[in-house]
Protein backbone atom coordinates (compact mmCIF):
# COMPACT_ATOMS: atom_id res chain seq x y z
CA UNK A 1 0.00 0.00 0.00
CA UNK A 2 1.32 3.27 -0.96
CA UNK A 3 1.85 5.85 1.95
CA UNK A 4 2.20 9.62 2.04
CA UNK A 5 3.22 11.58 5.09
CA UNK A 6 1.87 15.16 5.58
CA UNK A 7 4.34 17.33 7.39
CA UNK A 8 2.44 20.36 9.68
CA UNK A 9 4.05 23.40 11.22
CA UNK A 10 3.90 23.64 15.23
CA UNK A 11 4.74 27.71 15.03
CA UNK A 12 1.74 29.47 15.99
CA UNK A 13 3.00 33.27 16.04
CA UNK A 14 2.99 35.33 13.46
CA UNK A 15 6.03 37.41 14.20
CA UNK A 16 5.35 40.06 16.53
CA UNK A 17 1.77 41.24 15.16
CA UNK A 18 0.01 39.38 17.94
CA UNK A 19 -1.65 37.50 15.71
CA UNK A 20 -1.51 33.79 15.26
CA UNK A 21 -0.44 31.30 12.80
CA UNK A 22 -0.09 27.68 12.02
CA UNK A 23 -1.13 25.16 8.85
CA UNK A 24 -3.32 26.59 6.40
CA UNK A 25 -6.12 24.37 6.23
CA UNK A 26 -6.56 23.77 3.31
CA UNK A 27 -3.03 22.96 2.07
CA UNK A 28 -3.46 19.92 4.58
CA UNK A 29 -7.20 19.05 4.13
CA UNK A 30 -6.80 18.84 -0.14
CA UNK A 31 -3.74 16.91 -0.59
CA UNK A 32 -5.50 14.68 1.97
CA UNK A 33 -8.55 14.08 0.34
CA UNK A 34 -6.67 13.38 -2.87
CA UNK A 35 -4.43 11.02 -1.72
CA UNK A 36 -7.43 9.08 -0.05
CA UNK A 37 -9.46 8.97 -3.04
CA UNK A 38 -5.76 7.79 -4.94
CA UNK A 39 -6.50 4.64 -2.80
CA UNK A 40 -3.11 5.58 -0.46
CA UNK A 41 -2.61 5.63 3.23
CA UNK A 42 -2.33 8.89 4.99
CA UNK A 43 -0.13 9.90 7.98
CA UNK A 44 0.62 13.16 9.61
CA UNK A 45 3.27 14.37 11.34
CA UNK A 46 4.21 18.14 12.88
CA UNK A 47 7.20 19.53 13.85
CA UNK A 48 6.77 19.59 17.26
CA UNK A 49 4.21 16.54 17.82
CA UNK A 50 0.67 17.19 19.52
CA UNK A 51 -1.85 19.61 18.08
CA UNK A 52 -0.33 21.82 15.31
CA UNK A 53 -2.06 25.12 15.07
CA UNK A 54 -4.68 25.84 12.57
CA UNK A 55 -4.87 28.95 10.41
CA UNK A 56 -7.73 29.95 7.44
CA UNK A 57 -10.37 27.07 8.49
CA UNK A 58 -13.67 27.14 6.69
CA UNK A 59 -16.08 25.38 8.86
CA UNK A 60 -18.52 25.39 5.60
CA UNK A 61 -16.04 23.24 3.40
CA UNK A 62 -16.67 19.55 2.64
CA UNK A 63 -13.30 18.71 1.94
CA UNK A 64 -12.28 20.40 5.35
CA UNK A 65 -14.81 19.34 7.47
CA UNK A 66 -13.75 15.32 6.41
CA UNK A 67 -10.05 15.82 6.93
CA UNK A 68 -11.08 17.26 10.71
CA UNK A 69 -12.87 14.48 11.31
CA UNK A 70 -10.87 11.79 10.00
CA UNK A 71 -7.40 13.06 11.32
CA UNK A 72 -6.54 12.82 14.80
CA UNK A 73 -4.43 16.38 15.06
CA UNK A 74 -4.70 15.95 18.62
CA UNK A 75 -1.43 13.78 19.35
CA UNK A 76 0.77 14.05 15.73
CA UNK A 77 4.27 12.49 15.80
CA UNK A 78 7.12 13.97 15.76
CA UNK A 79 9.56 12.77 12.76
CA UNK A 80 11.49 11.33 15.54
CA UNK A 81 8.33 8.40 16.28
CA UNK A 82 8.40 7.78 12.28
CA UNK A 83 10.25 5.18 10.27
CA UNK A 84 11.47 6.80 6.80
CA UNK A 85 10.98 3.67 5.19
CA UNK A 86 7.28 3.39 5.54
CA UNK A 87 6.70 6.21 3.36
CA UNK A 88 6.56 6.94 -0.20
CA UNK A 89 5.86 10.27 -0.27
CA UNK A 90 5.93 13.11 1.90
CA UNK A 91 3.86 16.31 1.97
CA UNK A 92 4.80 19.48 2.71
CA UNK A 93 1.76 21.80 3.72
CA UNK A 94 1.50 25.41 3.76
CA UNK A 95 0.73 28.14 6.18
CA UNK A 96 2.66 31.14 7.35
CA UNK A 97 3.63 29.15 10.74
CA UNK A 98 6.40 27.23 8.44
CA UNK A 99 8.38 29.87 7.96
CA UNK A 100 9.82 29.84 11.49
CA UNK A 101 10.03 26.14 11.99
CA UNK A 102 10.20 24.04 8.53
CA UNK A 103 13.39 25.47 7.77
CA UNK A 104 15.70 24.01 10.77
CA UNK A 105 12.98 21.25 11.28
CA UNK A 106 16.48 18.71 11.24
CA UNK A 107 14.57 15.11 11.79
CA UNK A 108 11.55 16.30 9.98
CA UNK A 109 14.59 17.39 7.16
CA UNK A 110 16.44 14.29 7.61
CA UNK A 111 13.19 11.97 7.39
CA UNK A 112 12.37 13.51 3.67
CA UNK A 113 15.86 13.07 2.74
CA UNK A 114 15.57 9.00 3.48
CA UNK A 115 12.56 9.18 1.35
CA UNK A 116 13.62 11.23 -1.17
CA UNK A 117 17.20 8.88 -1.63
CA UNK A 118 14.91 5.70 -1.41
CA UNK A 119 13.01 6.71 -4.76
CA UNK A 120 10.55 8.54 -3.08
CA UNK A 121 8.20 11.72 -3.66
CA UNK A 122 9.13 14.98 -2.08
CA UNK A 123 6.59 17.32 -2.41
CA UNK A 124 5.84 21.07 -0.49
CA UNK A 125 3.21 23.76 -1.18
CA UNK A 126 2.82 27.16 -0.81
CA UNK A 127 5.00 28.33 2.46
CA UNK A 128 5.49 24.59 2.71
CA UNK A 129 8.80 25.14 0.65
CA UNK A 130 10.63 26.62 3.67
CA UNK A 131 11.37 22.83 4.37
CA UNK A 132 13.78 22.65 1.64
CA UNK A 133 16.01 25.50 2.73
CA UNK A 134 17.91 23.16 5.24
CA UNK A 135 17.03 19.98 3.40
CA UNK A 136 20.30 18.15 2.84
CA UNK A 137 20.85 14.65 0.82
CA UNK A 138 23.47 12.32 2.66
CA UNK A 139 26.19 13.80 0.25
CA UNK A 140 26.07 17.27 1.94
CA UNK A 141 24.08 18.86 -1.36
CA UNK A 142 21.07 20.84 -1.02
CA UNK A 143 17.91 19.36 -2.05
CA UNK A 144 16.58 21.54 -4.36
CA UNK A 145 20.25 22.68 -5.83
CA UNK A 146 20.28 23.10 -9.34
CA UNK A 147 15.84 22.21 -8.91
CA UNK A 148 12.65 24.25 -10.84
CA UNK A 149 10.37 24.52 -7.65
CA UNK A 150 7.58 26.83 -7.53
CA UNK A 151 6.83 28.63 -3.66
CA UNK A 152 5.16 31.60 -2.37
CA UNK A 153 6.19 34.45 -4.41
CA UNK A 154 7.59 38.00 -2.85
CA UNK A 155 4.95 39.75 -4.99
CA UNK A 156 1.96 37.46 -2.90
CA UNK A 157 3.92 38.28 0.53
CA UNK A 158 3.50 41.98 -0.58
CA UNK A 159 -0.22 41.54 -1.51
CA UNK A 160 -1.20 40.29 1.73
CA UNK A 161 1.06 42.49 3.95
CA UNK A 162 3.83 40.69 5.76
CA UNK A 163 6.45 41.12 3.80
CA UNK A 164 8.26 42.93 6.88
CA UNK A 165 7.22 40.07 9.64
CA UNK A 166 8.44 36.76 8.08
CA UNK A 167 12.06 36.22 8.79
CA UNK A 168 12.64 35.49 5.35
CA UNK A 169 11.26 36.01 2.07
CA UNK A 170 10.91 32.35 0.80
CA UNK A 171 11.51 32.87 -2.98
CA UNK A 172 14.86 35.03 -2.35
CA UNK A 173 15.65 31.57 0.13
CA UNK A 174 15.05 29.21 -2.50
CA UNK A 175 16.97 31.14 -4.97
CA UNK A 176 20.18 31.44 -2.78
CA UNK A 177 20.14 27.59 -1.65
CA UNK A 178 20.48 26.83 -5.60
CA UNK A 179 17.24 26.80 -7.05
CA UNK A 180 15.13 28.18 -9.50
CA UNK A 181 12.36 29.44 -8.34
CA UNK A 182 9.32 30.12 -11.01
CA UNK A 183 6.80 32.76 -9.97
CA UNK A 184 3.06 32.43 -11.44
CA UNK A 185 0.55 34.81 -11.67
CA UNK A 186 -0.55 35.83 -8.11
CA UNK A 187 -2.85 33.25 -6.28
CA UNK A 188 -3.10 31.03 -9.34
CA UNK A 189 -2.40 28.16 -9.34
CA UNK A 190 0.83 26.78 -10.12
CA UNK A 191 3.02 23.48 -9.72
CA UNK A 192 6.78 22.50 -10.57
CA UNK A 193 7.77 19.11 -11.15
CA UNK A 194 11.57 18.24 -11.52
CA UNK A 195 11.69 14.65 -10.98
CA UNK A 196 10.59 13.51 -7.97
CA UNK A 197 10.33 16.82 -6.04
CA UNK A 198 6.82 18.64 -6.89
CA UNK A 199 6.44 22.46 -5.60
CA UNK A 200 2.93 24.89 -5.77
CA UNK A 201 2.93 28.05 -5.40
CA UNK A 202 0.09 29.06 -3.13
CA UNK A 203 -3.12 27.77 -1.38
CA UNK A 204 -4.83 27.72 -5.01
CA UNK A 205 -2.20 24.95 -6.12
CA UNK A 206 -2.84 22.69 -3.24
CA UNK A 207 -4.62 19.95 -5.08
CA UNK A 208 -3.13 20.44 -8.37
CA UNK A 209 0.35 19.76 -6.28
CA UNK A 210 -1.11 16.79 -4.89
CA UNK A 211 -2.56 15.21 -8.05
CA UNK A 212 1.16 15.87 -9.54
CA UNK A 213 2.48 13.52 -6.62
CA UNK A 214 0.29 11.32 -6.96
CA UNK A 215 0.33 10.85 -10.29
CA UNK A 216 4.61 9.92 -9.64
CA UNK A 217 3.26 7.38 -7.04
CA UNK A 218 0.64 5.81 -9.73
CA UNK A 219 3.29 6.10 -12.11
CA UNK A 220 6.88 6.26 -11.02
CA UNK A 221 9.89 7.76 -12.53
CA UNK A 222 12.31 4.76 -14.73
Amino acid sequence: MTRVLIALTSHSELGDTGRRTGFYASEAAEPWSVFRAAGFDVDVVSVAGGEPPVDGRDETNAVQQDFFAAVDLKNTPTAADLNAADYDAIFYAGGHGTMWDFPDATELAGLAATVYERGGVVAAVCHGPSALIGLRLSDGSYLIDGKDVAGFTNAEEAAVGLTDVVPFLLADELTKRGAKHHPGPDFASKVVTDGRLVTGQNPASAEATARAVADLLLDPIS
